[in-house]
């Protein structure tokens, strides 16, 4: 039962959502509290109230908001990735958390495409240089898919996807992650991290923010490349030190990169040094840039939506 006795549980959501979670949670006989222009202080003040709470992105659900949050019993993220959401304190106070990942997978798998083909073809410069009446034909010449080595660096939901529409380009696609074992499908060879190093044409990471990836991707990272690579990160932008990327690309040993997140998303909060990166970064013509959209479309907003009401109609604490 989702209630005792004449109680309804209540749900509070502050990040805009699918209706379809809205209507679901509705018909489940749930309370749901929609507030996705509400402010950080009026969230703590009130989350006591609620017994689950939906997120995204627009606040830590840290100790000092949970330890306020007196009768929740869940967290559900609206998209990939836990880094936002204290699951240490939350497993010693027994709230449960999971998030939608398996719902943009396809979102993310087709952006790492787009982005990759951009930046194979020149597509962004050529486009850029047509509209200014350059027409450029040998310095936008591109260069093929075929025969390249493509290494993904995590293989849940997103590199999976990304394996898997790969597979019509021939190239050969080495898979590695660290928390899974017999993960090699038809789409990927199961490779070591020293397979990718040596292998490897392109890179693209899909791996959570955790306190192990936290800035991974940096100098050393970077010189234990056999090759130079074209680098895709459409995992989390604190897994790549901008710094050590840059100079990667000025010693060539980036080709070029395509960035769906950065280190500090937040563009009006820069500091100094974090202006100077993001300028060298935007006058390369070898960098394909978006705002953190690669797992954000119409299809998998619904999707996200339909995912978590799933996943909180079976949970069993209520």
């Amino acid at each position: 039962m989702l209630h005792k006795g004449n109680k309804p549980k209540r749900v509070l959501i502050i990040d805009e959502v699918s209706s379809v979670l809205q209507m679901g949670l509705v018909e489940m006989g749930i309370e749901v509290d929609y507030q996705p222009l509400a402010t950080k202080g009026e969230i703590e003040s009130i989350i006591h109230l609620y017994d689950g709470i939906i997120v995204r992105t627009k606040m830590e659900m840290n100790e000092s908001v949970l330890s306020k949050a007196t009768q929740l019993t869940f967290i559900g993220r609206a998209g990939a990735g836990l880094d936002n959401i204290d699951i240490n304190y939350c497993n010693l106070k027994g709230i449960a958390y999971f998030n939608a990942g398996e719902a943009n997978a396809d979102a993310v798998g087709e952006h790492t495409l787009a982005m990759l083909l951009s930046l194979s073809t020149h597509l962004q410069k050529a486009d850029k240089e047509v509209r200014q009446g350059i027409w450029d034909r040998k310095g936008n010449t591109g260069w093929e898919l075929k025969g390249k080595t493509v290494g993904i660096i995590g293989f849940g939901n997103t590199g999976t996807a990304v394996a898997q529409k790969l597979s019509g380009f021939d190239v050969s696609v080495l898979a590695y992650d660290k928390y899974r074992v017999q993960y090699g499908n038809s789409f990927a060879k199961e490779a070591s991290m020293t397979d990718i190093f040596e292998q490897s044409d392109i890179v693209s990471l899909h791996v959570p923010l955790t306190a192990e990836t936290m800035l991974m991707v940096n100098d050393k990272w970077f010189n234990s490349f056999k090759k130079p690579i074209v680098l895709l990160n459409l995992s989390r932008g604190k897994v790549v030190r901008l710094l050590s990327l840059i100079d990667a690309l000025e010693s060539g040993k980036v080709k070029a990169a395509g960035l769906d997140v950065l280190e500090n998303e937040k563009l009006k909060t820069f500091s100094a040094i974090e202006q100077q990166c993001f300028h060298n970064l935007t006058q390369r013509s070898n960098i394909v840039f978006s705002p953190h959209v690669g797992g954000w479309t119409d299809e998998s907003y619904e999707k996200i939506g339909e995912v978590l009401l799933r996943k909180i109609k079976e949970l069993t604490i209520w």
